[in-house]
């Protein structure tokens, strides 16, 4: 085909909004479909309903200049589109395994409208052999759709960067055409990325993309495991963390010289209240049944998924013994609900699970969060009272923790937090406070596998 010119997105999450925003800087005009109303109200503004970083300036200006249309209409923007591409939601069943209605669902609206030759990108992450699914459906409507596999690697709050300085971009299918058509899209978007993180005001990045072409299953497969094997990074330092309390040792020093080992590498070696959000967890539990599916009990996944689930318990009993064993009555304060720093995103919040263990517990929470106070606030514990500041929410607290790495947190002064707490108790289950600052400022420093 040729160089395509217009590009229909479905979907306006974090992928779909964050890659429809971009692409729209980059010479293609781009159709944004999102069916639930507010959220549509919310981007027509110019703005994201989700807090990102340089997310915000790139819808405006792509919105202000036509080359962004958001809409909920597959009939206003499908027919024209070159490119399709499919970044709807992927949400768990009760078995974990995916739920994909919202997959074919999309891929079956848009074939209806589809004009002949185009090209139809699946970005979200779906179970292996999902594509081949998808193909058939296009076969039984007769329908002449090219179907590739484009997983998405970004990560939330950083998804502006990630998209525009990707390490890599994987292209799977089985037309060569279609692949490198979509490959063309990147190329494209390298050409114009460091003017729209100028936009945006994030950093430029490095150089040394790498474009790799694959089959469509092994495409599929690539991208959930790739985030199961960081998750079972995760999972393994959180593992050696519970030895090094037994132990006396600290998880810290232990991880930073494993880690200089180049063949293992530092990142996502941190100890502390696990991973969450909307990819880890649901890309493990994906895994494990889509193995299941095919004869293959991965069993190690299913030990990471339970050491991962098991951490903010471990923590709570950490708080617990260090005020004498009881946790009836005590004040605590929860720095941080967002599942990580640089997004407004609680799906599976370790943040949000330790707040309300706490208050199972007995203790009374208080909780703040930079940016993710009014999306937690429908899965905290009724009791749990939603603070607007630091200062507010660590008044006269017997204990405050640390459970979400955002530099406003981490930065906030060890005297500050001693001057307005009753107690002494410094919780931090993400290792990444200054622990001489809190030791010289009397506090009880409390780390995950730490001395």
């Amino acid at each position: 085909m040729s160089k395509a010119s217009t590009i229909t997105v479905l979907g306006a999450g974090y992928v779909g909004l964050t890659t429809g925003a971009l692409l729209a800087h980059c010479g293609y005009k781009v159709y944004l479909i999102e069916p639930n109303k507010e959220r549509l109200d919310v981007i027509k503004q110019g703005r994201s309903f989700f807090y990102e970083d340089g997310l915000d300036p790139v819808i405006k200006l792509a919105l202000d200049s036509g080359d962004l249309v958001p809409t909920n209409s597959y009939e206003k923007s499908v027919p024209h589109s070159d490119v399709v591409f499919s970044c709807v939601g992927t949400p768990d069943n009760p078995d974990g395994s995916s739920n994909l209605n919202y997959v074919f669902g999309a891929a079956e609206e848009a074939a209806k409208h589809a004009k002949p030759g185009t090209i139809y990108v699946q970005k979200s992450t779906v179970p292996v052999g999902t594509g081949k699914k998808v193909e058939e459906l296009f076969k039984k409507l007769n329908k002449k759709i090219d179907y590739v596999s484009n997983p998405e690697f970004l990560r939330e709050g950083t998804a502006v960067y990630d998209t525009l300085y990707f390490d890599r971009v994987v292209v799977g299918g089985d037309n060569k055409s279609a692949v490198d058509a979509i490959i063309d899209i990147y190329i494209q978007l390298e050409k114009f990325r460091d003017h729209i993180a100028h936009i945006a005001g994030v950093p430029v990045g490095p150089r040394g993309d790498q474009y790799i072409g694959t089959s469509l299953n092994s495409a599929e497969l690539i991208k959930v495991t790739a985030n199961a094997f960081l998750a079972l990074k995760i999972s393994f330092a959180n593992s050696i963390a519970v030895l090094a309390d037994k132990a006396g040792a600290d998880v810290v020093e232990v991880m930073d010289a494993v880690g200089a080992d180049n063949r293992i590498g530092r990142a996502f070696l941190n100890a502390g209240r696990g991973y969450g959000g909307g990819c880890f967890p649901k890309d493990v539990s994906g895994l494990i049944s889509s193995g299941l599916e095919h004869g293959v009990n991965l069993e190690i996944m299913q030990a990471a998924q339970a050491q991962n689930q098991a951490m903010p318990g471990y923590i709570v009993e950490k708080i617990q013994d260090a005020v004498g064993g009881q946790l009836s009555g005590k004040k605590v304060a929860v720095l941080g609900l967002a599942f990580k720093a640089g997004t407004s995103d609680v799906r599976k919040s370790p943040g949000v699970a330790l707040a309300n263990l706490l208050a199972k517990a007995g203790a009374i929470v208080a909780s703040y969060d930079p940016q993710a106070n009014e999306e937690a606030a429908a899965d905290l514990h009724k009791d749990i009272k939603q603070a607007n500041s630091i200062k507010d929410a660590i008044g006269n607290a017997d204990v405050t923790v640390l459970a979400t790495e955002w530099a406003e947190i981490l930065e906030y002064s060890a005297v500050e937090l001693a001057k307005h707490m009753k107690g002494t108790v410094l919780m931090d289950a993400v290792n990444q406070y200054n622990a001489v600052s809190a030791t010289t400022a009397g506090l009880t420093y409390v780390g995950v596998g730490r001395i």
